[in-house]
């Protein structure tokens, strides 16, 4: 049986709506995303504030190439989470901004010229080689010598990013995730500049070698554990389904906000939505879930903003 809901209400806004108000607003409106991104707030506030709940967030790498780096370290910074799940390319951007600078760019430019230049683009945000690759292999060979010559011989990706936080500062998510002691896990860590130098630096240190069972070790003793669980998900690829798939273990997650601009018609994983997994006993059936279409560097920060209003409260 269909049954209808209320009434669809036009939105109002004027000089004196707060950011919250403004989402208020968004919940009544009817459609399409709108309400979407409303009820996304509303999990996201109801998870964070669940002293019961294990908080995870994840989130692809090319986001920290620009300045949703700053959104994402703070969420970090506020204890939010409890465990981040991200890509090899996070690392990088992380070390490779913290030390140098990106430079604004555009879609259109001419990627030949660029290569003369050694100027790599991401989409519209321009990597100058020296900010990169040389740049990064000098630090990540820096920070696991110094690793090593303390007896070190073997490193999980979460002791690995914990390595590399400390040797971070205040503008890093990094830095903030070993000061809070939130675990940062990336399941695909050789997929990535960082990657790359592991593996060198073991090239070099036969000895050396990356424990990727730990950190299932550190998962599950994370899952096992969990009375509730809920993620934020920021982007698709194996951030998204290393979340999911791990939280299949404690059936399912609770609460699940995912945002995306894939579409679900080839079946990718990036494209599927928060419903889906629930087939795959990945979201429990009662679960408190939305699905989010949109370019996350122009929605997320108005979600943080009302965020902050929301948790003060």
């Amino acid at each position: 049986m269909v049954v209808a809901g209320n009434s669809v209400k036009d939105i109002e806004i004027d000089s004196d709506t707060t950011i919250e108000n403004i989402f208020e607003e968004l919940s009544k409106s009817g459609g399409f995303e709108s309400v979407n991104l409303s009820d996304g707030l509303e999990i996201l506030t109801e998870m964070i504030s669940d002293k019961q709940c294990l908080r995870f967030v994840s989130f692809v790498g090319a986001v920290v190439s620009t300045g949703l780096r700053g959104i994402i370290k703070n969420m970090i910074k506020n204890n939010w989470f409890d465990v981040a799940i991200t890509t090899c390319g996070a690392l990088d951007h992380d070390i490779a901004r913290h030390f140098s600078h990106y430079k604004e760019g555009s879609f259109t430019m001419d990627d030949m010229e660029l290569a003369n230049q050694n100027i790599h683009r991401l989409g519209n945000v321009l990597v100058p080689m020296d900010s990169y690759g040389p740049l990064i292999e000098e630090k990540m060979q820096s920070f696991l010598e110094e690793e090593y010559q303390k007896g070190v011989k073997e490193m999980t990706t979460a002791e690995i990013c914990k390595m590399i936080g400390k040797h971070l500062g205040e503008d890093s998510f990094l830095y903030w995730a070993q000061k809070n002691n939130v675990s940062v896990v990336v399941p695909g860590i050789m997929d990535g500049a960082v990657g790359s130098q592991i593996w060198l630096f073991a090239q070099k240190h036969s000895d050396f070698k990356l424990n990727l069972t730990g950190d299932a070790d550190l998962l599950s003793g994370y899952i096992f554990k969990a009375e509730k669980s809920g993620a934020f998900m920021i982007g698709g690829g194996i951030s998204k389904h290393h979340t999911l798939w791990w939280n299949q273990y404690r059936e399912g997650l609770d609460y699940a906000f995912y945002i995306t601009t894939a579409q679900e018609f080839d079946g990718s994983l990036s494209g599927a939505l928060v419903r889906e997994a629930i087939s795959w006993g990945k979201v429990t059936q009662k679960a408190k879930q939305s699905t989010l279409h949109a370019e996350v560097t122009t929605i997320l920060p108005f979600i943080y903003a009302a965020l902050i209003r929301k948790l003060q409260k």
